[in-house]
């Protein structure tokens, strides 16, 4: 279509500027103004510079060029209308460190922008920055990951940056910063190590970032690092520029981009891959994000009277059905994978993301590297997207190889996170035992009476504790009054036994491993670092549980019987025994996975009393994981005292007599 037909057919819109997004931007307006190219924000060599802005109801646009953060107008350069909505300026000079925006006039009103598009911004994000990429790469910056055979060898291990090295006593020269998270080497009280090396030494194969975008929030103010300032970040502003406050200095934009980059390559040198939390549900303000400046109507939902659309409960939701915005996502998404090396994205609420823009997202990630993992919180939400097209758990049949987090699992093994005092398996909850088994088996289809959530195990994340709602510690301080921190202790273990050996993906949450408290606090999202900053002190007074969490990861990655690939290998090789109430019993049987032990048997106790179990006769039964819970093994007959995990193991077939 040539521009002059665009003009005219955005004229036949009408006023734009006063659309209520309901009525103007339908399927037809997409495919006349969908533009595919890959040339969106800034295209910089020395010798030019392209700027490309997408704006197809402005009337005309500008490049508003600054000479920093916080000066006054510079120029204003006009951009040329080009094809399928969008706007050209070439600038043939060298426009590194140029600090810029877009003007774009609506109707008869003038708004300025940042480009959505931009991959560096000045201080609190205010303003676009051109940057040569190359001059962000630190010394060492490889493309290769760590080795991943499949999803379910994964152990994922969720960190906000700031936690980690923040606490007086993390032995870190950068608290909570991106450096904080590269250093090697850092001791904590009883000379015990912290950070990277804490992390390193648990075991685990991901690190998932809490978002570490640009985000925008009245509780962190990049010009302000003196001040103890704190956010989780679901605040989304610049997508695809790494967050100012996590620099050692926010103020030189290349800066935060080589030393997250820096963060990345540490910890894949230590065999660690990196999960990236991202929030393309929602933005900050629906009102003032440069979308709406930008495309008034087009990026977000809104409801049938003109209002946002809030299923994200945070006041609005992307639209990202519509073409321009899922390819603004899936851009995105590819940008960090490829500049950054992510080797994963945790998708926040992802039930409010639209089926197709998902599997683009897995289709592009797969030319990259498919062993990059795509997971999301897949809850069935209020949205106006019609219910068949949300990417939520009910709609996983079609989303394949992303997972969604376990919720069911969760609740049933510690009780439900909305009402505090309830107990769950491990508190000794009552009727909890088939909707834990649910988890056991990966989240599929299992007979008759567990019913699926998952078509294949990679599509569950099984866990118990996030960075949302209460610590697991604390959850269990409010819902077991009475017991002493010794029992809590044994069910704590226990609830992190579970996520190490049932089928699926398994995540634990940073501190997890040292029964981390918030002192109560539910929603710590922008609470004082003391409540939310790692524990060093904590995490040396329980060691003895930390060697229990690198236990669990050991046992995990020893036994491919719990990383079973298939859904048919799970119903083939897991088997569940009998057992009293508030226990779990199964058997993996045949070297399932290609498991060393012929047969494992894995007991899942709640019971704080003596209880006994028949084993089935499959073999010698020996002891492989929590002997002190043994009272005896006898022939087919085996006693346990205490709340824990035991699993054992026949190595040989089982002799048949004569």
């Amino acid at each position: 279509m040539s521009v002059q037909k665009e003009i005219d057919v955005v004229t036949d819109y009408g006023d734009l500027s006063v659309t209520d997004g309901v009525s103007v931007f339908d399927a037809e307006f997409d495919e006349m103004f969908y533009y595919d190219g890959d040339d969106l924000g800034v295209t910089y060599t020395p010798e030019r510079t392209v700027f490309r802005l997408w704006a197809p109801t402005a009337s005309e646009a500008s490049v508003l060029i600054y000479n920093s953060w916080d000066d006054e107008l510079v120029e204003r350069r006009p951009m040329i209308r080009d094809i399928q909505g969008t706007w050209v300026l070439t600038v043939n000079e060298d426009c590194n460190h140029w600090y810029y925006t877009y003007g774009v006039k609506i109707g008869s009103q003038w708004n300025e922008a940042v480009d959505p598009y931009a991959r560096a911004v000045g201080v609190n994000g205010d303003r676009g920055v051109v940057l040569d990429l190359r001059s962000t790469e630190p010394q060492q910056w490889t493309e290769d990951r760590p080795a991943l055979a499949a999803p379910v060898d994964a152990v994922i291990y969720e960190l906000h940056v700031k936690d980690l090295s923040i606490h007086p006593q993390s032995g870190s020269r950068y608290p909570g910063k991106f450096l904080g998270l590269a250093e090697n080497g850092t001791t904590g009280p009883d000379g015990i190590p912290t950070g990277l090396d804490h992390i390193s030494g648990l075991g685990v194969t991901h690190v998932q970032l809490l978002p570490v975008y640009d985000y925008a929030t009245e509780s962190v103010d990049e010009t302000k690092p003196e001040l103890p300032q704190y956010n989780w970040g679901y605040d989304p502003k610049n997508y695809n520029v790494p967050e100012g406050s996590y620099a050692t200095d926010p103020y030189a934009p290349g800066l935060r981009i080589k030393e997250l980059k820096q963060t990345i390559q540490a910890l894949h040198d230590r065999g660690i891959r990196v999960i990236m939390d991202v929030v393309y549900n929602h933005v900050y303000d629906g009102y003032q994000v440069n979308f709406t400046k930008l495309v008034p109507g087009y990026y977000l939902r809104y409801k049938a009277d003109g209002t946002f659309s809030n299923g994200s409960f945070c006041g609005n939701e992307c639209a990202s059905e519509r073409a321009m915005m899922s390819k603004f996502i899936v851009d995105s998404i590819v940008y960090w994978a490829k500049e950054y090396h992510m080797d994963g994205f945790r998708f926040d609420l992802m039930g409010l993301m639209d089926i197709v823009t998902m599997n683009e997202i897995r289709r592009r990630l797969d030319e990259i590297d498919p062993s990059i993992m795509m997971i999301g919180e897949g809850w069935i939400m209020d949205t106006v997207l019609p219910e068949a097209q949300r990417a939520n758990q009910s709609n996983a049949a079609i989303l394949p190889r992303i997972a969604h987090f376990n919720d069911g699992f969760r609740d049933a093994v510690k009780g439900n996170i909305f009402i505090y005092d309830r107990k769950g398996f491990i508190s000794h909850g009552d009727g909890f035992e088939e909707s834990v088994k649910r988890g056991i088996v990966g989240g599929i289809q299992y007979g008759d009476s567990i019913a699926q959530h998952a078509t294949e195990p990679d599509q569950t994340v099984n866990y118990i504790e996030c960075h949302d709602n209460h610590t697991l510690w604390d959850k269990l301080l409010l819902s077991t009054e009475g017991e002493t921190d010794e029992q809590r202790r044994r069910m704590h273990r226990l609830a992190s036994a579970m996520v190490l050996t049932s089928q699926g993906i398994p995540f634990i949450h940073a501190g997890q491993e040292f029964m981390r408290t918030k002192q109560g606090v539910e929603n710590s999202y922008k609470s004082p670092i003391e409540i939310n900053q790692m524990d060093w002190q904590r995490c040396a007074d329980h060691q003895s549980d930390v060697l229990y969490m690198c236990s669990l990861i050991k046992l995990r990655q020893a036994h491919p019987a719990f990383r079973l690939r298939t859904a048919q290998e799970i119903r083939e090789h897991l088997h569940f025994e009998q057992a009293p109430d508030h226990a779990i019993a199964y058997t993996l049987r045949n070297h399932a996975g290609g498991d060393p032990d012929l047969h494992l048997y894995v007991l899942y106790n709640a019971n704080p009393g003596l209880i006994t179990l028949e084993l089935p006769q499959l073999g010698e039964w020996k002891v492989r994981f929590g002997s002190e819970n043994i009272v005896s093994l006898e022939q087919q007959q085996l006693e346990v005292q205490g709340i824990g995990m035991v699993m054992l193991a026949v190595v040989h077939p089982a002799t048949k007599s004569k």
